[in-house]
């Protein structure tokens, strides 16, 4: 099995897309070098095209790691996909802070954004850029544009796989758009293409057109495990689904919670196993872990960028932290965590629990400034080195091959244990199992990390899903599950710009639409709590 599909095929692609931003029209027709019925009637170029679609959550534009970018408005580092996707859901929690002071970037820490917002605005312009492609590659791939092009025999199911795919991935970016905006702009495929201004859905109609999208491709996908690495199977679908029933009350005011464990348990047992070691996750050669359920893939010397992991490794290493031990050049100085996350670790120094990887030496405990790299402890989770001990493959020491896992079985577990806690149907005694199998993978002595049935409670699992995933982008939206998010009975520091934290307006559960799409598109109206 090829484990470098992304990383191979992305820089082997002849088809070059250079769409630019899709702030005024949502269902933007990628302009290619070539014309696109041409492209389309070569089954050869089907491939390098989907490995386009995967890597727009990975990559910037058509250069990399600068250069040619595929939006706007923003400088093309801070326009990542991932970059921005990862701040929105861990910079506005207790889980992490940022030194820097650019531009607006401290608002989502403070929890005061606007509409304005540069980095909300990048998020939700690569969040609809992926639509739009996606929305392309589908129309273009169709049973009726195959067959006109005399696409037949097992090139004609290779080519329905890939259609499965973009539409796995049109789902994924959806969600986002559900989970972080609401009621957003919605097109698809059927649309025609050209200039228009898009109607806006509501939540509860865009999370039932994502489900029903991921059922109906349920079939056509790669049976779980027996895709190549970096792409979407069934347990990716499933897993997905298993995220939106949990959320289900959050996105619809109606709870789902056995539809969430029916899921979960459909992917715990397609035969993924937990990683022996927690630290081998967040490595150069996570790629070979089975646990991984679907990564967005990283290579240093062929998907480079000043976003995505190179964020990720780099800008959390700064202080007296020794670079060349993440294999990287230096460290950006920027990232560290709170001490409400620090707390939720009996033993902080990671010989009970391995999971604690937080660097203290220099650092300080308290934040009495945002913007001093020392106020906060750092964290060590990130490397750009693999389990043997060796250095990424970028031989400068900017772009790390760490992957990053955006779903991992032991987030399922924790799903699973949590769907039968809130009433779903479900084993209890198999969801303490599943909790107590992660604790004993962190733990130096796993018997001291069992629990009891009593001890699994809700707030248990919150802080565990704390513990096993955080800067994993899954915070902000869990903290909103549990109602957490914005309330003054759960504060952390800074919390809405005080240093002792406070509540904030309920309304910050979502972002603004932006300004400028609203100005675009007079079909669009703000998200209650924000002005245009």
């Amino acid at each position: 099995m090829n484990t470098r599909f992304i990383k191979n095929i992305l820089m082997a692609g002849a088809l070059v897309v250079t769409a630019a931003s899709c702030e005024q029209n949502l269902d933007i027709t990628p302009k290619y070098d070539v014309v696109s019925d041409k492209v389309y009637q070569d089954f050869n170029n089907y491939k390098p095209i989907l490995a386009k679609l995967y890597a727009g959550y990975a990559v910037t534009g058509q250069q990399g790691p600068a250069g040619r970018p595929d939006i706007g408005g923003i400088d093309e580092g801070f326009s990542n996909y991932l970059r921005q996707y990862w701040q929105a859901q861990e910079l506005t929690t207790d889980e992490a802070v940022i030194s820097w002071n650019d531009g607006n970037l401290r608002d989502l820490h403070d929890m005061d954004w606007t509409s304005g917002n540069e980095f909300l605005r990048a998020l939700y312009d690569r969040i609809f850029y992926q639509v739009s492609l996606t929305n392309e590659f589908i129309r273009e791939t169709s049973d009726d544009k195959l067959d006109s092009r005399g696409i037949t025999g097992a090139n004609l199911e290779t080519a329905r796989q890939f259609h499965a795919e973009a539409r796995f991935l049109r789902a994924l970016s959806y969600w986002h758009a559900l989970d972080l905006y609401g009621n957003v702009p919605f097109v698809t495929d059927e649309d025609e293409v050209g200039f228009f201004l898009p109607e806006q859905t509501t939540r509860t109609d865009l999370f039932n057109y994502i489900v029903d999208e991921l059922q109906k491709i349920e079939g056509q996908l790669v049976d779980a495990r027996q895709n190549e690495y970096g792409r979407a199977d069934k347990a990716a679908a499933w897993t997905l689904l298993t995220k939106l029933y949990l959320n289900a009350e959050v996105y619809t005011g109606e709870a789902k919670y056995d539809e969430a464990a029916a899921y979960a348990k459909k992917v715990i047992d397609a035969g993924y196993t937990l990683e022996e070691d927690y630290d081998n996750l967040f490595l150069a050669d996570n790629n070979n872990s089975s646990e991984i359920i679907f990564a967005i893939t990283f290579d240093g010397t062929r998907t480079t960028t000043w976003g995505g992991m190179t964020y990720l490794v780099h800008a959390p290493v700064g202080g007296s932290m020794n670079a060349s031990e993440f294999g990287i050049n230096g460290g950006w100085a920027g990232l560290r965590t709170t001490k409400t996350f620090v707390n939720k670790f009996e033993d902080i120094s990671g010989t009970t629990d391995d999971r604690a990887n937080f660097y203290t030496n220099g650092q300080e405990l308290e934040i009495n400034d945002l913007f001093t790299f020392t106020d906060g402890y750092a964290i060590e989770k990130w490397r750009n080195v693999t389990s043997t001990g060796e250095v990424g493959s970028d031989a400068a020491g900017d772009h790390p091959d760490t992957d990053f896992p955006m779903f991992r079985l032991a987030d399922v577990y924790l799903m699973y244990a949590e769907a039968v806690k809130r009433g779903g149907s479900g084993d209890q005694a198999l969801a303490l199992q599943l909790v107590n199998d992660l604790r004993g993978r962190a733990f130096l002595d796993p018997a001291d990390g069992q629990i009891s049935q009593g001890q699994l409670t809700l707030d248990f699992i919150l802080d565990e899903r704390a513990r096993e995933l955080y800067w994993e982008a899954h915070r902000r939206t869990d903290l909103i599950r549990f109602n957490k998010f914005t309330s003054d009975s759960y504060v952390w520091p800074w919390k809405g710009a005080v240093k002792e934290g406070r509540g904030v307006e309920e309304y910050h559960i979502l972002f603004p639409l932006p300004a400028t799409d609203l100005t675009a598109n007079p079909n669009l109206d703000q998200n209650p709590g924000y002005t245009r």
